[in-house]
C-alpha cells in the first residue's frame, strides 16, 4: 500500500504531514511512502532527505495513493482526484468543511478528522489537536511579547527597577498551560482563569495564581475533558467578574473554545476599552469568532489603545516543529491501522471509530452530522 503527502495548497499553510524522520516506521510496517515535490521545503524538509529515509518524490501523489496524509481539508479539485476507496488521514475541520465532507462521501473516501481523536489515555499519542494547541500557546506569549512595550521580566538595572509584565491567560486547556508556561520563562507575573475547577492545580504548578470567581462551574466540564458550552447568563456574570483581572493585565491571552461551535465571548468592547494603552490580547479562538467582541480573525488591530491580534492558524509560523509533531500523531494513528502491510479498520476500536467522519459513501459521525443539520437550518 502507498502512503501519499501532497503539498498542502492553502494560503499561508507551511506544515507538511510527514516528516522524513518517521519515513522508516511505515516502511517497517511494509507501506510505500510517495511524497509530493517540495510537500515539506516551507517546513525545512526537503525532498532529499525524504528520499535518503526511503520515499520516492513524485510530481503527483493523489491518483496513487491508497493512503493519504493531509494537513488541511481537501479542496474539492483535490478529492476529485482521489482514488475511489483511499483513506484519509488529515485536519478535516469537521464542524465548518461540509462540503470537503460531502464530496468525501461521495467520493467513496474513508477519512479521518483528527481533531475528533477521543481524549482518552491511549489516544494521547494520537492527539493531533492538543499538540497543535501547543504550539499555538507557545507562539501567542511570543506574539504579545514582541508588540508589548515593555519587558516581560523584573530587571534591576542602574536606570532603576522595572516591573514585570502581568499576563492573563483565559482557558487553561492545553493552549492555556503552555502559554502559562512560556510567560513564567518570560519571567512574566501570570494569573489564569478557567471554568473548570479541576485545572486549577495545573495552573499553579507551573507558578501561576488561578483567579477564582463566585460561579457555580460544576457543569463546566463537558465530555473528553472540553469546556462546556455555557448559557448567556452564566457568561455575562463571568465578564463582569472578569473585568478587573482583565484591566489589570498588560497582556491578555484567551484560548477558550467549545467544539463545534461559536466561541464563547469573554471580553467585551468595554472591557478591551479599560485596559491600559499599550496593552495586548492575543485571541487564540479568533478561527471561531474570537473569545473577544473586537478581535478580527486574521487580522492585528488597535482599538482603545489596545492592540488585538486575531492571527489563525499560529501552528503553521512554526511550521518545523509543528510538522514533526502533528506527524508524529498521524503516524501513531495510521499503524495501528496496519497489519503485515495491509489496512485493518477495526470499527470496533474506540480510538479508530472516534475520529472516523465518512466511510462506505455516507457521512458517519454524529457530531459532525449534527451540525450539518444545524447549518441547514440556520437563516
Amino acid at each position: 500500500m502507498i502512503v501519499g503527502v501532497p503539498m498542502e495548497t492553502v494560503a499561508g499553510e507551511r506544515r507538511v504531514a510527514l516528516v522524513p524522520d518517521l519515513v522508516a516506521m511505515l516502511k517497517k510496517a511494509g507501506l510505500d511512502v510517495v511524497v509530493q515535490t517540495g510537500a515539506g521545503t516551507a517546513a525545512g524538509f526537503l525532498d532529499a532527505a525524504y528520499e535518503e529515509k526511503g520515499a520516492r518524490i513524485s510530481a503527483s501523489v493523489l491518483p496513487e495513493a491508497d493512503i493519504v496524509v493531509k494537513v488541511q481539508p481537501p479542496s474539492l479539485d483535490e478529492v476529485g482526484l482521489l482514488r475511489e476507496d483511499a483513506v484519509l488521514i488529515a485536519l478535516l475541520q469537521p464542524y465548518s468543511q461540509f462540503d470537503a465532507l460531502s464530496a468525501l462521501a461521495a467520493r467513496r473516501v474513508t477519512s479521518f478528522a483528527m481533531e475528533l481523536m477521543p481524549r482518552i489515555t491511549r489516544a494521547q499519542p494520537m492527539d493531533a489537536l492538543s499538540a497543535m494547541s501547543t504550539v499555538a500557546g507557545y507562539k501567542a506569549v511570543l506574539l504579545a511579547a514582541s508588540r508589548l512595550p515593555k519587558f516581560f521580566p523584573l530587571l534591576m538595572t542602574a536606570a532603576g527597577t522595572l516591573t514585570p509584565a502581568k499576563v492573563f491567560i483565559l482557558g487553561a486547556g492545553v493552549a492555556g498551560l503552555q502559554a502559562i508556561g512560556t510567560a513564567r520563562r518570560l519571567g512574566a507575573v501570570v494569573e489564569a482563569f478557567d471554568t473548570r475547577p479541576a485545572v486549577k492545580e495545573q495552573v499553579e504548578s507551573l507558578g501561576a495564581r488561578f483567579v477564582e470567581l463566585p460561579l457555580d462551574t460544576k457543569n463546566a466540564e463537558g465530555k473528553g475533558g472540553y469546556a462546556k458550552e455555557q448559557t448567556d447568563e452564566f457568561l455575562r456574570k463571568q465578564q463582569e467578574l472578569l473585568t478587573k483581572s482583565v484591566a489589570a493585565a498588560d497582556v491578555v491571552i484567551t484560548t477558550a473554545l467549545v467544539p463545534g461551535k461559536k466561541a464563547p465571548t469573554l471580553i467585551t468592547a468595554a472591557m478591551v476599552q479599560a485596559m491600559r494603552p499599550g496593552s495586548v490580547i492575543v485571541d487564540l479562538a479568533a478561527e471561531q469568532g474570537g473569545n473577544c467582541e473586537l478581535t478580527q480573525p486574521g487580522q492585528e488591530t488597535v482599538q482603545h489603545g489596545v492592540t488585538i491580534v486575531g492571527f489563525t492558524n499560529l501552528p503553521s509560523t512554526l511550521a518545523f516543529h509543528a510538522s514533526s509533531m502533528l506527524a508524529r500523531t498521524f503516524v501513531n494513528f495510521l499503524l495501528i491501522m496496519v497489519k503485515d502491510g495491509k489496512l485493518n479498520l477495526n470499527l470496533d476500536d474506540d480510538v479508530i471509530r472516534g475520529p472516523l467522519a465518512t466511510h462506505q459513501g455516507q457521512i458517519v459521525h454524529d457530531a459532525i452530522k449534527t451540525a450539518m443539520a444545524a447549518a441547514s437550518r440556520a437563516p
